[in-house]
């Protein structure tokens, strides 16, 4: 029987085939493609099986753990993802059904698990959140994943919503933050985090931004570390590629408020989720 690990986003998918073993993970066969999720239902899933077929090579002999964002029935493979635009022809179906039948396997063979939540679990089982028994796992990106693990439980912890500051959350600390702060501190228009490291741009403006930013996650971060006790947190999604930016003043102000932890970076970048939602594979 293969494992298959899959990841599914907004605009993309990737799946590998996902060894593991006593605690030692592998992958192989690792293939990826952007999506048209604004399509129709039947050439997202098309597009889907595609690469999800490359890394089966069409086997039926698989198991296949699929990390999706939500709002999303996971036992029951519905999709409720309604008012984000992208895969707005799902809501309601049953992509389990779709999937199943497209790839030519039964529905059982299919197992869903939330994106943030096959984060942390991968990276808990063999990557930067080993040895943590209470942790945090955020993703920064295009928006705010996150969830909690209490002891050997993993949970969505949706704190994207979270009231903050003036608003929520993903306000402060996602992509959409870095824009709107570029052009309305700097008069700087940039599609992308990653536009903030071109030579046009005055470091400064890229020191003052990654300073800001890196407050305001440390704000965001300290009240659910000293809830949930948490022993560490760890980062992953797009921005994190750029911490060392931002981390020193994340660090600096949970020292100034007496809660110091490490802050550990993904071992497994985005191939975490793949990981994580084969090891849910096992517990259903």
């Amino acid at each position: 029987m293969i494992r298959i690990g899959v990841d599914i986003g907004g605009s993309h998918i990737s799946a590998a085939k996902v060894q593991i073993e006593a605690g030692n993970v592998s992958l192989a066969d690792f293939h990826e493609s952007d999506v048209n999720s604004f399509g129709e239902s039947e050439q997202i899933i098309k597009d889907w099986c595609e690469v999800i077929n490359l890394s089966s090579e069409g086997s039926h002999d698989v198991r296949i753990g699929i990390a999706m964002p939500g709002p999303f029935d996971y036992p029951n493979g519905i999709s409720l993802i309604q008012d984000q635009g992208k895969m707005a022809s799902l809501f309601q179906v049953s992509v389990k059904n779709l999937l199943a039948k497209r790839l030519g396997i039964s529905e059982n063979q299919l197992s869903f698990t939330n994106d943030a939540e096959a984060f942390l679990i991968g990276e808990s089982y063999a990557g930067a959140g080993r040895g943590f028994q209470n942790s945090i796992g955020i993703t920064l990106g295009t928006g705010l994943g996150s969830a909690i693990k209490v002891h050997e439980v993993v949970k969505d912890a949706k704190l994207w919503t979270a009231p903050f500051r003036e608003g929520i959350a993903e306000d402060y600390l996602g992509t959409g933050w870095f824009l709107k702060q570029a052009f309305q501190q700097f008069g700087l228009e940039i599609k992308g985090v990653k536009d903030l490291f071109s030579a046009e741009v005055d470091p400064f403006v890229r020191h003052s931004l990654f300073k800001e930013f890196g407050r305001a996650f440390g704000e965001f971060l300290f009240p659910y570390l000293i809830r949930l006790k948490s022993e560490g947190v760890v980062l992953g999604g797009k921005i994190s590629l750029a911490s060392e930016f931002f981390l020193p003043t994340t660090r600096e102000y949970l020292e100034s408020m007496g809660y110091s932890v490490p802050i550990k970076i993904s071992e497994f970048g985005e191939r975490s989720a793949l990981v994580g939602a084969c090891l849910r594979i096992e517990e259903n």
